[in-house]
This record gives structure tokens, sequence and C-alpha cells, in this order.
């Protein structure tokens, strides 16, 4: 996702004209397991040949940056790989928050901002939870899981 302002292309105006006159409430951002764009965005070097890619994924340089530099500890391909996409949703909820629509109508309380990443292998999909500062399946994101958390006693 562009942030408002690098480029006045087709994300910007259907972005605009989604929550200003369709009066949207609701926007996913939603990543994906093994996301090939994510891969190649921690591995630049694999879509060295592909400049369409290698330009999209400028959008995400600040992903690559968070992960590089505040997770240097985690090695592991997979684990690497699924926070990287995580991280990316964020981003991009973020860069979302800069179009001037979007921004008016979440100050208003108009619309509601979702980050999602759908889980190909098993069929799950995990929300952000902000409370909690982590995705969790939408099963234990949902209001009956949040109403039986603050029933159960705490350690």
């Amino acid at each position: 996702m562009p942030p408002y302002g690098s480029v006045f292309a087709g994300e910007a105006a259907t972005i605009e004209y989604a929550v200003s006159a369709l009066k949207l409430r609701d926007i996913i951002i939603c990543g994906h397991s093994n996301c090939g764009a994510m891969a190649g965005l921690l591995d630049p070097a694999s879509v060295e040949k592909m400049p369409a890619v290698r330009a999209y994924l400028e959008y995400a340089k600040l992903t690559r940056r968070i992960v590089e530099e505040n997770y240097p500890h985690l090695t592991d391909r997979k684990k690497r790989l699924t926070l990287t996409i995580e991280e990316n949703v964020l981003v991009q909820m973020e860069n979302l928050k800069t179009h001037p629509s979007v921004a008016a109508a979440l100050s208003q309380g108009d619309l509601t901002l979702h980050g999602w990443v759908y889980q190909f292998e098993t069929g799950d999909v995990f929300t952000f939870n902000p409370d909690k500062n982590e995705f969790l399946t939408i099963k234990h994101n949902s209001p009956a899981a949040t109403e039986a958390d603050r029933a159960r006693p705490s350690n």
C-alpha cells in the first residue's frame, strides 16, 4: 500500500472513493503464509531480475528494516518469513492511515482497519489484536473468547 502522496494511481483513487463515496466501514489488510513477495523482500537477490516486483517492494522497505533491526536473533527462515508477513500487514495499515480520507474516517469513528494473516495450510485467519500486540486466530479473538479471557482468573 503506497503511502499517500507517493503515487497518485489506482490505489489512492480506489481508497478515496471507497471511504468517501461508498462509506466503507471496514478495511482489511490481509497477508498470507508463504508470501513470495515477502520472501523477496528478505532476499532481494531473488527478485533482482524482476524490476516491477522490486519497485513494488519499495512500499515494504520499512518492513525489512523493522525485521532486520528488531529481530536479528530470528534466524529460522520460516519463522522469519511469518514475522515479516505480520510486520508488513502492520506497516501497510500505517501507510493506509496516511490517506486523508482514511485518517478522517478513522478519527470520526466511521472506519475500522483490520490486520489479518491467512494461513493457507490450515485455513486459519489470524487478526492483529492491538491490546495484546499480537496476531491471534479469529476464533481466539472473537468477542466470546475475549469475554472468556476476562472471566478467567489471573495467576
